[in-house]
C-alpha cells in the first residue's frame, strides 16, 4: 500500500470507475470524508451509490481509480482486511446471526478475541477473561448508547428493523471503528424510531468518535445529520455541498424530478 503524500481526509477516493457488462455504473467519480464528519451521499435510484460503498468496502473491486483510507491504498483489499483497518458498513437489510442474544451479537463483532486462541485459552487465562471482562463493559456501554439494553438478552430474530439497524450500528462501534459507512439507515424504519436512530448516529459520533458516510433517500434525514452531501447521477458527480446548498441546487432538483 503507498502513503498519500501530505494531509489528508479519513477517506479519499478518486476518479472511481465500474462497469457491470454495458451498464457503467460509476464513471469517474470522487469524494472525501474528514475524520469525525457526517458525510451524506444522495442520488436517484441507479446512480451508484451503493455501488461505490461496496467498492470502498473491498466487496467489489474498481475498474479505475483509487481509494485511500487513513492515508493507505485500500481499493482491492478484502471486505475484512477493510475492516481491521476500521473501516465497517451496514447494508440496507440488516444482517445478524438470528439465533443469538442481542448481547452475544456485541461480543461477536468485539475486536479483541483472545479466548478464540488454544494457547491463551491454556496458558494466558487471567489475560483472557480480563478482555472478557472488558468486551462485556463495552457492549453494556453501547447497548445503553444505542437504547436496546432492555432486549440484551432478546434473539435478534424477535428485533424490529429499525431495531436490527441499530444493532448493525452498535457491532460496528464494538469495533472501535474509524469510519462506518450506513447504507440507507432509516429505509423501513418505524416513523417514531428513526429520530432515536438519528440521534444514536449523532451521539456515536461525539462520543466514539468515528466519522459516518451515509446513503440516505430522505432530504429531511440529510439536513438533520449531515454536515456536507455528495450528489451523484448516472454514475457521476453531480454536486456537494451543505445541506442547504443541495437543497436549492437546480441541477440536483432537475434530476429527481427526471427520475421521478
Amino acid at each position: 500500500m503507498t502513503e498519500m503524500e501530505g494531509t489528508a481526509p479519513l477517506l479519499t477516493a478518486r476518479d472511481i470507475c465500474k462497469r457491470f457488462g454495458a451498464l457503467q455504473a460509476l464513471d469517474g467519480v470522487s469524494l472525501d470524508v474528514p475524520d469525525n464528519r457526517i458525510i451524506g451521499m444522495i442520488g436517484p435510484n441507479g446512480s451508484g451509490k451503493s455501488t461505490l460503498f461496496n467498492i470502498i468496502s473491498g466487496f467489489y473491486t474498481a475498474d479505475a481509480g483509487k481509494v485511500w483510507f487513513k492515508g493507505r491504498r485500500i481499493d482491492g483489499l478484502t471486505p475484512d482486511a477493510t475492516a481491521r483497518m476500521g473501516l465497517c458498513r451496514t447494508f440496507q437489510v440488516s444482517r445478524a446471526p438470528e439465533r443469538l442474544t442481542v448481547l452475544d451479537n456485541m461480543l461477536l463483532a468485539a475486536r479483541e478475541q483472545h479466548g478464540e486462541s488454544p494457547f491463551e485459552a491454556l496458558f494466558r487465562r487471567a489475560r483472557m477473561q480480563a478482555s472478557e471482562r472488558a468486551n462485556l463493559e463495552r457492549a453494556g456501554e453501547l447497548l445503553d448508547l444505542l437504547r436496546l439494553t432492555r432486549l440484551r438478552n432478546e434473539y435478534a430474530s424477535n428485533l424490529s428493523g429499525g431495531q436490527k439497524k441499530l444493532l448493525s450500528l452498535g457491532r460496528a462501534l464494538m469495533r472501535e471503528t474509524d469510519l462506518i459507512l450506513l447504507d440507507e439507515p432509516t429505509a423501513g424504519v418505524h416513523p417514531e424510531l428513526i429520530d432515536d436512530l438519528l440521534a444514536v448516529v449523532d451521539k456515536a459520533r461525539h462520543e466514539e468518535g468515528p466519522a459516518f458516510l451515509i446513503i440516505e433517500h430522505s432530504m429531511k434525514v440529510i439536513r438533520n445529520v449531515c454536515e456536507k452531501v455528495f450528489v451523484f447521477n448516472y454514475g457521476k458527480n453531480l454536486a456537494e455541498g451543505t445541506p442547504e446548498e443541495i437543497h436549492r441546487n437546480e441541477a440536483v432538483l432537475e434530476a429527481y424530478l427526471s427520475a421521478g
